[in-house]
């Protein structure tokens, strides 16, 4: 019975996990943010009620729907797929593929754009897991590799992967600190120094959302892992200090309407939309001359 719960209804468990840690930071005060205002509840709540009711199913359907149509013959064909090697299928195919998207999206202005409003909060904390721009998950590669390695017969497979790093996740952007409580314990040291080097925590990942770089502490130009952190440690994008930012956000960068953060490229302020035209008319201006 628990492992039909499991094999055919995995949310139900990420559920009950995300409710977890809800329930960790209330009994720790730390759910309740002052530092939040309106803006973050509305871009939580609806960020998070598309993720999970539109974008993620869509993008799952629409990949074995392709797939259905390109490859029919190829349904199913790695259904006797050992687990160990499903499991390095996904951890490739999806959450590496996840470091170089969430590390892509550092890099270039217009795709930061659909990623800003997970780095807006002030704070961190569970609630912030799903908070993004739709257009950001929809365009993540590994949702849609997940889908076809689904497709090609892993599901069983991949509802064991989404427990699991689901719940490194939830636990890398809580409020709790719970790591720091192990890194105390003497004969866990040793342990904990190869986990914190294996798989995202609270630690390394808040200081991917610290606000300034001089802290000594912030590291938002690395520390992209999600599940695994040892993409950062064979990237050169890791840092490791076992301490954590004191503010949160985003620096150098003019607020925006939640709205915009939610849905851009759809909505846009006067003043980007104003800079795009200039873009053009200079592009046009030099294209001209250049003809002339």
């Amino acid at each position: 019975m628990n492992h039909d719960l499991m094999t055919n209804n995995p949310l139900l468990i990420v559920s009950a996990i995300f409710v977890f840690f809800i329930l960790l930071e209330i009994a720790c005060s730390a759910f309740r943010q002052p530092r939040g205002q309106r803006r973050d509840v509305l871009i939580e709540a609806v960020g998070s009620s598309l993720l999970l009711g539109v974008t993620f199913p869509l993008v799952m359907w629409a990949s074995g729907a392709l797939m259905g149509l390109a490859l029919p013959q190829a349904k199913g064909m790695l259904a006797d797929t050992p687990w160990v090697l499903g499991l390095l299928l996904f951890l490739i195919f999806d959450d590496m593929t996840q470091y170089w998207w969430h590390r892509l999206t550092h890099r270039l202005p217009a795709l930061y754009a659909l990623h800003r409003a997970h780095h807006s909060a002030p704070y961190m904390s569970i609630r912030i897991v799903y908070r993004n721009n739709s257009f950001y998950y929809l365009l993540m590669p590994g949702i849609w590799f997940s889908g076809v390695l689904i497709y090609l017969g892993l599901a069983p497979v991949y509802y064991g992967y989404l427990i699991l790093k689901m719940t490194v996740i939830f636990a890398a952007h809580s409020s709790v600190a719970w790591d720091d409580k192990l890194y105390r314990i003497g004969f866990l040291r040793p342990l904990m120094w190869l986990v914190e080097r294996v798989f995202s925590t609270p630690s390394t990942h808040s200081a991917h959302h610290g606000l300034s770089a001089e802290d000594g502490v912030t590291h938002y130009k690395g520390n992209f892992g999600n599940l695994l952190f040892l993409w950062d440690v064979l990237f050169g994008t890791a840092k490791i200090t076992r301490r954590r930012p004191v503010t949160f956000g985003i620096e150098h960068l003019a607020s925006v309407s939640w709205k915009e953060e939610l849905f851009w490229p759809l909505v846009r302020s006067r003043k980007a939309r104003s800079a795009a035209h200039a873009k053009v008319d200079t592009a046009l201006q030099t294209g001209a001359s250049a003809e002339g």
